[in-house]
C-alpha cells in the first residue's frame, strides 16, 4: 500500500487545468473530489516518474463520475498533471479494490 504525506493544499496549474477541461471535460473541483473518495485506489506511476514521484489515483466524484488523476506532490501540495474518465480496465480495477 502506498502512503503519501498529508498534503495541506492543492496547487493549481492553469495550463493543466485548462487542458483537462478542454480535452476531457474534467474541472479542477472534480479532481479534488476524487482525493476524498474513501474507496479511491492509489498507484505509483513508475513509468512516468523521472525527476519527481508521480502517482495515479482512481476514484469517484460526488456526482458519481469515475476519474483517473495523475498527480505529484510538491512542498506538501497536490499538483494534478492530468485527469480523465476511467476506461473499462481501470473501472474494473477500481471496483475490485472496493
Amino acid at each position: 500500500m502506498i502512503t503519501l504525506p498529508e498534503p495541506v493544499a492543492f496547487q493549481g496549474d492553469r495550463g493543466n487545468e485548462q487542458k483537462n477541461l478542454d480535452q476531457h471535460g474534467v474541472s479542477a473541483q472534480e479532481i479534488e473530489e476524487v482525493f476524498f473518495d474513501p474507496r479511491k485506489k492509489l498507484l505509483e506511476d513508475r513509468f512516468h516518474s523521472g525527476t519527481e514521484d508521480r502517482y495515479i489515483l482512481l476514484g469517484q466524484t460526488r456526482q458519481a463520475r469515475f476519474l483517473m488523476v495523475v498527480f505529484t506532490i510538491r512542498a506538501r501540495r497536490v499538483r494534478a498533471i492530468s485527469a480523465r474518465d476511467l476506461n473499462k480496465k481501470e473501472r474494473r480495477l477500481y471496483e475490485e479494490a472496493t
